[in-house]
């Protein structure tokens, strides 16, 4: 199977791992199967947060599978209901995605680190695109790159093909964490421990007003937060009540998601 799933033990954190030799490519049947998955762990309730990676420490993933393409598969084939990866597009996602990269992001691997919403990176890891090399557009990274880096920074990679170390793509705040290679789970894992500490409403609606309020002007995103459902759910929980009562008691909160 080029794709393994496992749950952690407390059943909150759930890991994927592509496993398609050499380069970790992605064609439409294996995007569309992330798709089924994450869009499974969006719908668990039990399901806090997804960590993502990759079989091998050479590839993370050199993006759209090209002898697939070179078999007829076009380029806008169908990846699912979440896009190309899996997770980019999918409708109302409310949870994180940890992109744990223990090599080279290439292409539409580096779109898809791009689209998650924290990346812990191993030292050797780089980060570029290539599609300008073979004839076809980055169309997330056209999107995306300009939104995270310097506009003539971003022209470089796209245009040029510069690659990103992880150490330059964490000083542009692109990457969370650089750590040995050999610690890129552990450390992801870690990181999805701290978000699991967090209230899932409260987490869930971060996620929906920075999605729907992005490039909004400050004062109108203001009075649009406070009519959000997502935002109202939040305050309004229980989750909302037992955050300060945990503090007030000392103890660590007990969210129930309500």
């Amino acid at each position: 199977m080029p794709i393994t799933t496992t749950t952690s033990n407390d059943g909150r954190v759930l890991e994927i791992t592509l496993d398609r030799p050499k380069a970790n490519t992605i064609d439409a049947a294996t995007s569309q199967e992330l798709s089924r998955i994450y869009d499974a762990f969006n719908r668990d309730a039990t399901q806090r947060v997804a960590i993502f990676t990759s079989a091998g420490e050479k590839f993370f993933s050199a993006g759209w599978d090209l002898n697939a393409a070179n078999d007829g598969e076009s380029f806008d084939s169908d990846y699912g209901v979440g896009g190309f990866g899996g997770f980019p597009e999918l409708p109302n996602r409310n949870k994180p995605v940890i992109a744990a990269v223990n090599g080279m992001a290439v292409g539409g691997g580096f779109e898809i680190a791009m689209a998650a919403d924290f990346i812990v990176a191993a030292e050797h890891a780089t980060f570029f695109l290539a599609e300008t090399k073979v004839g076809v557009i980055p169309d997330a990274g056209t999107i995306r790159l300009p939104r995270l880096l310097p506009r003539q920074l971003s022209n470089e990679i796209i245009f040029g093909g510069r690659r990103l170390s992880a150490q330059e793509a964490a000083s542009f705040g692109i990457v969370n964490r650089v750590v040995p290679a050999a610690e890129v789970m552990d450390s992801a894992r870690a990181l999805a421990a701290e978000i699991c500490l967090s209230a899932p409403l409260a987490v869930a609606a971060v996620m929906q007003l920075n999605r729907e309020l992005e490039g909004v002007d400050i004062l109108d995103a203001m009075k649009a937060m406070r009519t959000n459902p997502a935002y109202r759910a939040a305050i309004d929980s229980e989750d909302a009540k037992e955050g300060p009562a945990s503090f007030a008691e000392k103890r660590p909160p007990r969210w129930t998601g309500r």
